[in-house]
């Protein structure tokens, strides 16, 4: 039993798992659909090769949240003057709005655990050097630092403990934040369902099916090394009230 460890770290991470054109939203940590197709993209496997998709699903996933994502969204608009055909016709007219929520400033550790090493070890020495451009959720989101971590294999260890034992990726965003972080672990006994587990991502004929997860809490680990430079902003205080006259 082993467990890869890779961190997904950037401005900006979009981990929709019920998007449509209108709303596009985001879960709160990476979905497995999300990591899954980070790792075809790393391995250049084409979004039709559903066998790769179903093997690499089968990876028990644990995501650690080091830093919370600040939930924004940005509002676009697209065919104001309708869209134009091949044969130079007006398809449609009407303007379309959509609104796309993202997380700003979050940083998490995710876990894939397996029995097959070798898959681990090739996920590992492909994630270094990715044949696809990687990113995270979004094709204009990519990471800020790289998804692979040099000591990121742990070939004698599961799930919890990989996760439990890592480094901390970044400081709280304040000090009156939680020292624990929150974990999000698969467990066919979960009470957390969600609808990202995919069976293929064929274009036009995308397919999931569900989840469950558990909800666990971490104690505090020390801070990775090469950020242990990075101090805390001070928590803005309230004005005080004023005197009574």
């Amino acid at each position: 039993m082993g467990t890869l460890l890779l961190q997904l770290i950037g401005p900006m991470q979009a981990w929709g798992v019920q998007s449509n054109f209108i709303y596009r939203d985001t879960t709160l940590e990476p979905s497995k659909s999300g990591v899954v197709g980070l790792l075809c993209a790393a391995l250049e496997f084409p979004r039709s090769d559903d066998r790769t998709i179903t093997k690499l699903a089968e990876l028990r996933m644990g995501v650690r949240v080091d830093r919370e994502g600040l939930v924004k969204y940005d509002y676009h608009t697209a065919g104001k003057d309708g869209y134009r055909k091949a044969d130079g016709g007006i398809e449609r007219r009407n303007l379309i709005q959509s609104w796309r929520y993202y997380l700003a400033d979050a940083a998490f550790l995710v876990g894939l655990e397996s029995d097959d090493l070798t898959l681990l070890e090739k996920l590992y020495d492909h994630l270094q050097n990715p044949h696809w451009p990687l990113w995270l959720g979004r094709k204009a989101f990519p990471p800020s630092e790289p998804v692979w971590l040099k000591d990121g294999l742990k070939r004698t260890k599961n799930l919890e403990t990989a996760l439990r034992e890592y480094p901390r990726l970044r400081p709280k965003r304040n000090p009156y934040d939680d020292d624990r972080m929150r974990a999000m672990l698969e467990d066919p006994s979960g009470e957390i369902v969600r609808p990202d587990w995919p069976l293929s991502f064929a274009k036009g004929a995308r397919q999931f099916t569900l989840r469950r997860l558990r909800v666990e809490f971490f104690d505090d680990q020390p801070l990775r090394e090469d950020f242990r430079h990075v101090s805390i902003a001070p928590y803005p205080q309230p004005a005080p009230p004023p005197r009574a006259a």
